[in-house]
């Protein structure tokens, strides 16, 4: 299957119907099809991992096309180049959250979560929050002393009023937390610390990461993993 028959059976697969939630879930419609993303992994099942696909597809600049991309590009193949030029095309926060499942698998996730995590683009800082949630569900190698910078990053960064960067710096805080018992007290912490910053930002990102993380379920949840 050739880059122009995939983008054949893309835009076979859309819906005018879904074309027009796009915006009503922030997501802009420029350069998109209207595709469910089951639909795109399915054919990116279909495909299987392409490099040389994947690069063709990203260039389309079509939304759902740099999905498809995302899934189909091998993480062992990614050069820290095209790492960055990725990123850097981010226009939207399900692009960056679904591609950031390829980017994590990567030798340059962690040095790019410190690189991108003051960075004026919103998308590109969006990812480095998003690199840390994936790490802190998926890599079971990890330690917890190896998530305490992320703290650090996390509480400096809580300023920002930005929608999809705030969202993630809390959904960071709250997936960390949420790894292990020590991680979450240690989560409580930097989010009480957080509260007394004079953002509202913060305000919130604190007020909710406590929430969750003083939740019955949670507690015993990482009292678990303890």
């Amino acid at each position: 299957m050739e880059a122009k028959d995939v983008i054949e059976e893309l835009k076979s697969l859309s819906t005018p119907e879904h074309y027009a939630k796009l915006s009503h879930f922030g997501i802009k419609s420029d350069n998109a099809l209207g595709v469910k993303i089951p639909l795109v992994r399915a054919l990116a099942k279909k495909i299987g991992k392409n490099h040389d696909m994947a690069l063709v597809l990203w260039k389309t600049e079509i939304h759902e096309a740099r999905i498809l991309a995302s899934f189909v590009e091998d993480p062992k193949l990614v050069d820290e180049k095209q790492f960055d030029v990725w990123v850097g095309d981010f226009d939207s926060w399900d692009l960056c959250d679904l591609s950031s499942d390829l980017l994590v698998k990567t030798p340059f996730a962690l040095r790019k979560i410190d690189e991108y995590s003051s960075h004026t683009e919103e998308f590109v800082k969006r990812t480095a929050f998003v690199l840390m949630c994936q790490l802190a569900v998926h890599d079971k190698k990890m330690t917890n002393e190896m998530f305490c910078p992320f703290f650090d990053i996390i509480e400096r960064e809580s300023w920002d009023e930005r929608n999809f960067v705030r969202k993630a710096v809390n959904w960071a805080l709250r997936q960390i937390g949420k790894r292990n018992e020590a991680l979450r007290l240690r989560a409580i912490d930097v989010a009480q610390r957080i509260s007394k910053q004079d953002f509202k930002s913060a305000r919130w990102i604190a007020s909710d990461a406590l929430r969750e993380l003083n939740d019955e379920k949670i507690i015993l949840r990482t009292i678990r993993k303890k």
